[in-house]
């Protein structure tokens, strides 16, 4: 565990730790920084790698005998740069039992990047050049500009990373192997634990298992060492996302949330509203509230740093004369959300997220064939897509 967290810490976080040395005692250590590039993934498969650790030391699992298996489990190319963060518990056995993919493999795992290119190229990459351009320079527009952009975002990196998990996935099952689902219409979420049981899931889980209960003992202390549990756990995910302390901003609001939900449910545990249309206004309210949370948390994370995040909160609440531009980024965000709505719902209804695989060919193929025609045009048109956002983690 100290060799693999030496690792990340020195690629990821030296400079980070000598930049707040520095902020807090005023002495000049730049001549300590080191200029060498960041592993690509090295977060993914760090954690990944610990995995494999843990779970030996907890005698969940046996160590692998063949030393080839062990290094395609870490360094599978389709999630090892993005995700999903696999557990070796979960892709051993697999690896151990391979066999020759079969059609059915190759057509899930189409549909898979079908969905996930759509999302990730007609929905991030196009709605990202207004975010861009906005997070560059935030004095030049008005409140509601401002709260429409950070909207934007809240599509884009949904589209961005929940487009990559679906290529990775789709090209996982290219070759027979299985990722787990890492996202689950997250958006529609009736609460802050709902929230994390669908975004990011690779990830949530790895926090609750390693850290929240096994080495933080969950919520079997009392109920005050629950909430400080809580707190450091999305602390720490805060942290793995980022040298910056935005990041852990952004964790500690979502430990705040996750607190106060727990908190919540446990003081009204006892509460019961059998009026349907009372229950059914109180989860809306809920789900409304948890979107405009999450939102709002997504500025820390998409802010460089304090002064840009503060700048922003500051000018967004302050109600400035709106221009001609809000109502062009009003359409634009209702326009993405709509289309990202779409997916999940139809995801939803049909319990699957490989659903062009559940329908006709010639409805599979009428979907997927323009998609595939717009993806390839806007590719020609406008070059090479964005990095994937999760790329830098």
């Amino acid at each position: 565990m100290f060799i693999n967290l030496l690792i990340l810490c020195f690629f990821k976080y030296f400079n980070f730790f000598i930049d707040s040395f520095q902020l807090a005692f005023g002495h000049k250590l730049d001549f300590l920084h080191i200029h060498v590039l960041l592993p690509v993934g090295i977060s993914f498969y760090t954690f990944q790698s610990l995995s494999y650790t843990f779970d030996i030391y907890r005698e969940k699992l046996l160590p692998t005998k063949d030393t080839l298996d062990y290094c395609l489990f870490v360094g599978v190319f389709p999630h090892m740069v993005s995700g999903p963060i696999v557990k070796a518990k979960l892709i051993l056995p697999q690896l151990a039992t391979l066999e020759k993919p079969v059609k059915k493999d190759f057509l899930t795992g189409f549909s898979l990047i079908t969905v996930g290119m759509f999302q990730k190229v007609l929905i991030g990459d196009t709605v990202a050049k207004y975010v861009n351009h906005i997070f560059a320079d935030p004095t030049y527009y008005s409140s509601s500009e401002l709260f429409f952009s950070l909207i934007m975002f809240t599509i884009q990196i949904y589209a961005d990373f929940s487009g990559y998990s679906n290529i990775a996935r789709g090209s996982a099952k290219l070759f027979g192997i299985d990722l787990i689902d890492n996202f689950n219409q997250p958006y529609l979420s009736a609460n802050i634990t709902d929230f994390w049981r669908r975004w990011h899931i690779s990830l949530s889980e790895w926090l609750r298992e390693y850290v929240y209960i096994w080495w933080l003992d969950g919520n079997r202390i009392s109920k005050a060492r629950t909430y400080i549990n809580l707190m450091l756990t999305m602390l720490i995910g805060g942290f793995w996302h980022g040298a910056n302390w935005t990041f852990i901003v952004w964790g500690g609001m979502h430990g705040v949330g996750l607190a106060v939900h727990k908190w919540v449910m446990t003081s009204t545990k006892n509460v019961v509203i059998n009026n349907k249309l009372v229950s059914g206004f109180l989860t809306f309210i809920s789900s409304v509230s948890t979107f405009f949370f999450v939102v709002l948390a997504w500025l820390f994370f998409r802010s460089p740093d304090f002064k840009t995040a503060w700048f922003y909160l500051d000018r967004m609440l302050v109600n400035r004369v709106s221009s001609t531009m809000t109502k062009d980024l009003a359409i634009i965000a209702v326009t993405y959300a709509g289309a990202v709505l779409l997916i999940d719902v139809v995801e939803n209804r049909m319990k699957s997220h490989e659903f062009l695989n559940d329908i006709s060919p010639a409805l599979r193929y009428g979907i997927a064939i323009p998609i595939w025609i717009a993806v390839i045009w806007y590719m020609y048109t406008v070059g090479i897509p964005a990095p994937f956002i999760y790329f830098q983690f």
